[in-house]
């Protein structure tokens, strides 16, 4: 008979998890219930003053996470985050691809190539490279588990997010295709995809209230999400519980794609 006590346990006990982003919004409470459960965390984030301030809040807090200054849209970087992991600890048993832009928040006609190409670097081409630095540790242990951090945006596009839409539906068919050809080597891949977070990153949503209000009156919740909301599907997601959990796009949005 399967155990199934052991076999739904969310305990991460010497796990080691890469989360980009992970110094602030929704990556900052990831880290905290990864680091929580036992996982060895190393994060990132673009300003050596960033990560160590998280560093220190979450060592006043009892966890002990790593992390390195990186930007996502270098892939030189991407591959020293991974090589700083991997002589640390050896692995990567979980990828939490979090890191995001959006830099221009207006009419489709006014993007450009050069705001397409800064988008999908970091949106997309960071989570294709990440994973498959990630790759060979995974395959030689014969299992682990990538988590994007996609959006609800992916599904249905706002006016003056479109490229940034654009990358949150390439991102979960990129999720989709790992899962396809991974699977094989017990590696899976899936998307969390949020609604409105109130984060920095969506404050200019967040902060106008037109806008705002429009987001709650579609939302069946009625309420924008707080970022420890979504963590939890993440935790679910990076243990065994969700062993046979794959290429699948996960909605956190209050259940604003059914309104």
């Amino acid at each position: 008979m399967r155990d199934i006590k052991n076999h739904l346990s969310f305990d991460l006990n010497g796990k080691v998890a890469i989360v980009t982003g992970g110094t602030r919004g929704i990556g900052f409470s990831i880290v905290q219930v990864l680091a929580s459960r036992g996982a060895h965390v190393v994060i990132t984030g673009r300003q050596d003053q960033n990560v160590a301030d998280a560093l220190a809040t979450f060592d006043t807090h009892g966890l002990k996470v790593d992390g390195i200054a990186c930007h996502s849209g270098d892939e030189v970087q991407l591959k020293k985050l991974v090589d700083y992991t991997t002589e640390k600890y050896k692995t990567v048993d979980i990828l939490v691809n979090n890191a995001a832009t959006n830099p221009v928040f207006g009419p489709m006609e006014d993007m450009d190539g050069a705001v397409f190409d800064k988008i999908m670097q970091v949106n997309v081409k960071a989570g294709l490279l990440l994973s498959n630095f990630c790759f060979p540790f995974m395959k030689a242990k014969g299992s682990g588990s990538i988590i994007h951090i996609g959006s609800v945006e992916g599904s249905r596009p706002s006016p003056g997010l479109s490229v940034y839409s654009m990358s949150k539906a390439a991102l979960a068919m990129l999720s989709k295709s790992q899962a396809t050809e991974w699977g094989k080597y017990g590696i899976r891949s899936n998307v969390i995809c949020p609604g409105l977070v109130q984060t920095k990153f969506s404050s200019p949503l967040w902060k106008n209230e037109p806008i705002l209000n429009e987001w709650n009156e579609r939302i069946p919740l009625g309420r924008m999400a707080q970022p420890d909301e979504i963590a939890g599907l993440v935790l679910y997601l990076a243990s065994d519980a969700s062993s046979y959990t794959t290429g699948v796009d996960f909605n956190v949005d209050g259940g604003y794609l059914i309104s």
